[in-house]
């Protein structure tokens, strides 16, 4: 496959979804950044992938918030990562971002399925 027909398959995240993406990630327990990404690309069947220059920087933003906290461990490998959990705050924050969701998800559907008039 040539390189311009490989990026054709992915999927770029829209503003505002990585949030989602990581906080529903984080639900499922704590996690160091490589970790997060990784479970992103597994969980979207390897059509999200998340590069360090858009994570790190959502992890810092959402921990800004309040709505994950970050702590440094050691990790199976004996070496140091920094371990990102969801807070209360960043719970109820997915809430949000998953109604947000499923109202755009209806409205997309929506227009989809529209017949021309």
């Amino acid at each position: 496959m040539a390189p311009r027909n490989r990026y054709k398959t992915k999927v770029e995240i829209l503003q505002g979804t990585l949030d989602l993406l990581i906080l529903q990630t984080l639900q499922w327990g704590a996690q160091h950044g490589y970790a997060i990404a990784q479970a992103i690309r597994a969980r979207s069947g390897d059509t999200f992938a998340v590069d360090t220059g858009s994570l790190y920087p959502a992890l810092h933003r959402l921990e800004r918030h309040g709505w994950i906290a970050a702590a440094w461990t050691t990790s199976d490998a004996k070496q140091r990562v920094r371990q990102y959990r969801i807070t209360a705050t960043g719970r109820r924050q997915l809430v949000a971002e998953r109604s947000r969701w499923q109202q755009l998800l209806a409205a997309m559907a929506g227009v989809l399925k529209a017949e021309e008039t």
